[in-house]
């Protein structure tokens, strides 16, 4: 099963994507490669450039106390663990006062190295960090793999607490999903959002065999899901098949 995630509102958006490039950063740290760790490195900028929105730390805070009064309100109830409560909403405190002992801008220490601000200017230019552009970029790919990964560990580590948050969020975002077993008649679904339910994120998984593309269009009162089939010249064109897909709105 292929799994799509299509975010509702521009915050849940941004949230996907640090996600995405600190699961990318993370795999590529791990490897031992020059190549590798140069692409992490470029994965780092991109995860600069994407955090530097002044608004995204206040907005991970609000989530993250919105989420802690919402579980706070479970107290009581003989249905729920006290104990696994009670440690889910210690996790949240955690998380919320690692990441609001943050001064500044998250990773703002990093651009007071001059050898990652040039090489992150040149990374955007084909071919810009050839040895004779960046020489001591060179010498620093042929340090021993052992360094470079300690390197790359400390200029990630400030970034640390805005990924633990995110992922935290989008875990218990997910799991707030009903997967729901669907058809999309002719390949196309219309499907109309009850009014006074706010939805974040649709997820749709799909079986890789039937060769079939989805694109997904949402908004707070509908969703639409248009199944298309790749032709063998890249081109997608609408399917007129029945398509049998899961799928889970998740508020």
């Amino acid at each position: 099963m292929i799994l799509y995630e299509y975010p509702f509102n521009e915050r849940i958006r941004t949230y996907l994507r640090l996600h995405q490039l600190f699961n990318r950063l993370s795999q590529l740290t791990q490897r031992v490669e020059s190549i590798d760790h140069h692409f992490a490195l470029t994965t780092l900028f991109e995860i600069m450039e994407v955090g530097s929105r002044s608004e995204l730390k206040s907005d991970v805070l609000k989530d993250l106390e919105r989420q802690k009064q919402l579980y706070g309100s479970y107290r009581g109830n003989p249905a729920i663990s006290e104990k696994a409560l009670d440690q889910l909403i210690s996790q949240l405190d955690e998380l919320f006062d690692t990441l609001n002992q943050v001064n500044g801008k998250i990773g703002q220490s990093l651009t007071e190295s001059d050898f990652l601000m040039a090489l992150r200017s040149r990374v955007v230019i084909p071919g810009g960090t050839c040895e004779f552009d960046l020489p001591a970029y060179h010498a620093w790919q042929h340090h021993d793999a052992n360094s470079r990964t300690s390197d790359l560990n400390s200029w990630a580590a400030p970034f640390a607490p805005l990924s633990n948050a995110i992922q935290m969020l989008l875990q218990m975002l997910r799991e707030s999903g009903t997967n729901q077993k669907v058809m999309a008649p002719s390949g196309q679904l219309q499907q109309n959002l009850p009014q006074g339910r706010t939805y974040q994120l649709l997820r749709l998984k799909i079986d890789s065999s039937l060769g079939i593309t989805p694109e997904i269009s949402c908004n707070r009162l509908l969703v639409v899901i248009r199944m298309m089939r790749q032709q063998s010249d890249g081109k997608l064109v609408a399917t007129t098949e029945d398509v049998p897909f899961e799928m889970s709105l998740c508020a």
